[in-house]
């Protein structure tokens, strides 16, 4: 019975979207490791934004730097 959790941040991610992830989890176990659908559990957890960090930075400082450099 695998469960997969999904970590996200909380940013408008739409219902729609939310179930495009579940099912393709579900099918990736399916197809890799032959587990069934029916007991592949799949969580989503939605993250405030100023919650995460990458690089050692905050998710949003990162994000400008990140954006400075492409403009740059």
């Amino acid at each position: 019975m695998p469960i997969v959790t999904i970590q996200i941040t909380r940013e408008g991610t739409t219902p729609e979207q939310k179930a495009a992830l579940i099912k393709g989890v579900t099918d990736l176990l399916a197809n890799v490791l032959n587990k069934p659908p029916a007991l592949t559990f799949v969580i989503i957890q939605e993250v405030e934004l100023e919650d995460w960090g990458v690089d050692g930075l905050p998710a949003a400082e990162h994000r400008r730097k990140a954006a400075a450099r492409s403009s740059g």
